[in-house]
């Protein structure tokens, strides 16, 4: 079986980056990779297409390699070309899997399990009071949702954002709304909560003690996260487990922040982390630390399940 074509599409109106790649047998592969400026210009990217075109589909890591080699000299390691690197690795193994005819969590090593358990991000409130957070949290879990996230990104006329301030007042919304959603929810019902990276350490651990008392799933993305020591040190100072990894890519890329501890729970998202054996390294090496892993995933169909056959085979 060899490659015959790399092609990429972006779908609207959210932007699904889609990968296809054809073979001389008639399989055809569809991978999906992070969106973003660029990416799929990328995919279709002659440097990557002549590493591909003409060879087997079935030796997904070593056209992995091939196609970071080739692009060494454009950022290959992160950024749009890791992304479009990942989208076309997801597509490789859906022609591997079609061509074995097995799914693609028996060839990562087998199954652990038989479903997925998914979180529901709801982003935040509709407006700047408790009870319309606390609605949103109670529509979602009647769904059948038992793990749901809130974003607490600043409300941009309340802080500091050059210095990554937050306010005594925004610190007080943030415990009275997240307060509120985890008393209006079933005690099982897991409820996490994203900063996206917005805040300085000594501002985020003060919303992160109090926090403790609520016992959540994870406090993600506290602080910008390429200073592993600052990640560190905020996930050593306080019991509200920590988690990151969105913005890390390729197990080298986490590889130091496993080594430091600098988090309780890490979330790679394989469609721009390198793809789904990528994923599977990168869950090994936490494992070694006993860090659980839960991959980052904003893709569409696509992405999503592809990502869920790592979520099986770890």
């Amino acid at each position: 079986m060899k490659i015959t074509h790399v092609g990429a599409v972006v779908l609207t109106p959210f932007p699904w980056v889609l990968v296809k790649i054809k073979t001389d047998t008639g399989l055809v592969g569809i991978g999906e990779a992070y969106h973003g400026a660029g990416v799929h210009q990328i995919a279709v990217d002659e440097r990557l297409t002549k590493v591909l075109i003409g060879e087997d589909p079935h030796h997904v890591d070593k056209l992995f390699r091939d196609m970071m080699r080739t692009m060494s000299a454009s950022g290959f390691f992160q950024g749009a070309v890791m992304s479009a690197i990942s989208g076309i690795e997801m597509a490789l193994w859906d022609v591997v899997g079609q061509s074995l005819g097995v799914p693609i969590w028996q060839l990562l090593g087998g199954k652990f399990r038989d479903s997925i358990r998914l979180y529901n991000d709801c982003h935040a409130g509709d407006e700047d009071s408790p009870a319309s957070w606390v609605e949103k949290a109670v529509e979602v879990e009647a769904r059948g949702f038992d793990a749901i996230k809130f974003d607490i990104d600043p409300r941009p006329t309340q802080r500091d954002k050059y210095n990554r301030g937050i306010s005594n007042n925004d610190i007080a919304f943030f415990v009275e709304v997240v307060t509120a959603i985890r008393e209006a929810l079933d005690p099982n019902t897991d409820l996490a909560i994203d900063a996206h990276w917005r805040y300085a350490p000594n501002d985020i651990l003060k919303v992160a003690y109090a926090f403790e008392a609520l016992d959540l799933l994870w406090l993600e993305d506290p602080i910008p996260p390429e200073n592993i020591d600052a990640m560190a040190k905020v996930t050593a100072a306080t019991r509200t487990p920590i988690c990151t990894g969105e913005n890390f890519y390729t197990r080298h890329g986490f590889r130091d922040l496993i080594q430091a501890q600098a988090a309780d729970i890490v979330s790679p998202d394989l469609a721009k982390a390198g793809g789904l054996l990528e994923g599977r390294r990168i869950a090994d090496l936490a494992d070694m630390y006993y860090i659980p892993l839960s991959p980052h995933n904003i893709c569409g169909p696509i992405g999503t399940m592809a990502v869920s056959h790592v979520c099986a085979a770890v």
